[in-house]
């Protein structure tokens, strides 16, 4: 399973925009591709179609196909533009990064206890009489998910467990020393004078590399 994630960091508005439009322009070439997009998790942010993270996961028939395209999509990456938000602003270069993950189901499957629970909120009357939903907990952890988008329980175990690996994956970088937070944060802000894709203007058209 190839999860990845599009973060805005602590960037404005306008970053979280450039989220938003990156998630319609990775969906259009998976499409391309042959390869399913699906929204795990969305952070919103204040202005309708922001977002302050999305969290993609990545399907096709050939593994290493939905990888290969994810990770053009990993590393730090530019968005000129002038803001919408903030027309007499002088700044036009917003930066966005993403970050790829390659889930082993099998070597988390022994570390994951499941419960299913009713459904909530809308979905017509067969998410709501059945125990469709899961909430998948890590046992050495104690990290846990609740997972509903879906129709079936074995599509929402599928989603719970990606999105459950992705917060294991978080937890560790926040438990990193201070000394190794200090020396990421460098790095970023190096690569960020070397952005691996650029995006240009209002229709955020893609700059040769």
């Amino acid at each position: 399973m190839i999860l990845l994630q599009l973060s805005s960091g602590q960037g404005p508005i306008e970053c979280c925009k450039a989220i938003g439009l990156a998630t319609k322009l990775i969906a259009k070439e998976c499409n391309a591709n042959s390869v399913g997009c699906s929204v795990i998790e969305a952070v919103d942010a204040s202005e309708s179609g922001c977002f302050k993270s999305v969290l993609l996961k990545l399907d096709a028939a050939e593994t290493q196909t939905a990888k290969q395209l994810a990770l053009t999509w990993q590393g730090p990456m530019l968005w000129v533009c002038e803001s919408r938000f903030r027309p007499k602003h002088k700044r036009k270069n917003w930066f966005f990064s993403g970050q790829v993950f390659e889930v082993n189901e099998m070597d988390m499957t022994d570390h994951i206890t499941y419960q299913a629970c009713r459904a909530s909120g809308a979905g017509g009357q067969h998410v709501n009489t059945t125990d469709s939903a899961i909430r998948a907990t890590h046992t050495e952890s104690g990290i846990s998910v609740r997972v509903e988008s879906e129709r079936s329980q074995h599509a929402n175990k599928k989603l719970a467990k990606a999105l459950l690996f992705q917060k294991l994956e978080m937890q560790k970088q926040s438990q990193m020393s201070l000394q190794e937070k200090v020396r990421r944060q460098q790095h970023w802000e190096l690569e960020r004078g070397n952005p691996v894709r650029t995006f240009k203007g209002e229709k955020f058209a893609p700059v040769n590399r």
